[in-house]
């Protein structure tokens, strides 16, 4: 899409850098330069005020990535390249049958009323839980993957879902101030909520969590 609309050679695509290193590379394979802004915390997705900051004018396009079930602020994008003339594109999530979502946030809702010291997700602007993604509070990695570890040992998958920003890896190192992609990469974790598990599963979740999230106290 980037080809077909002309971007190449000396212009600059804005994109986050929380996950998806294809995104990136899809610019760099166009000949662009793909320049990260910053994600709003509760949606995880790119921040419309962060990417109006990282605009110039050299650059061609946007690309917003829907993440987890929530989707990008595209009204906004969309506006902001309208000031800009820019080309907004965006990266969709596979999208589930409608049965397997309402069961999906059925167990998000089960979460939601029972986990303790973990943040758990905001439920707004029709998310579909893709991904039950909780942030750990404390000190930052350490504590987070401590607690995975804890809660894998007490027999509940969970999963980091981005371990490494696209701007810390060596193809795409840049030295921008990007605070809520680092803080989301060193907080989340994905916990279980597909549409199979059954109640006594659920249950095991919620507890394997709550008996770490007491422990974890709020970084200051």
């Amino acid at each position: 899409m980037l080809r077909a609309a002309g971007v190449g050679v000396g212009d600059e695509v804005v994109v986050p850098a929380f996950g998806n290193v294809e995104v990136a590379e899809a610019v760099t394979l166009a000949g662009a330069l793909p320049v990260f802004a910053d994600i709003d915390p509760v949606t995880y997705c790119l921040d419309p005020d962060a990417v109006e900051a990282a605009v110039t004018s050299r650059t061609a396009a946007v690309v917003a990535v829907h993440r987890f079930g929530r989707h990008a602020d595209i009204t906004r994008l969309h506006a902001l390249g309208q000031r800009h003339g820019l080309l907004v594109l965006e990266q969709g999530e596979s999208e589930a049958p409608y049965d397997e979502i309402a069961q999906r946030r059925q167990r998000a809702a089960y979460l939601d009323a029972r986990l303790k010291g973990v943040r758990t997700p905001d439920g707004g602007d029709g998310h579909t839980y893709q991904q039950y993604v909780v942030r750990v509070p404390g000190n930052g990695r350490p504590d987070r993957d401590a607690f995975a570890r804890a809660v894998r040992a007490r027999g509940v998958e969970c999963r980091v879902p981005v371990k490494t920003p696209v701007h810390r890896l060596p193809e795409f190192r840049r030295y921008v101030s990007l605070p809520e992609t680092e803080r989301a990469a060193d907080e989340t974790l994905a916990l279980p909520v597909d549409a199979g598990l059954t109640k006594r599963e659920m249950h095991r979740v919620v507890s394997a969590c709550n008996a770490l999230g007491g422990l974890l106290q709020p970084a200051f």
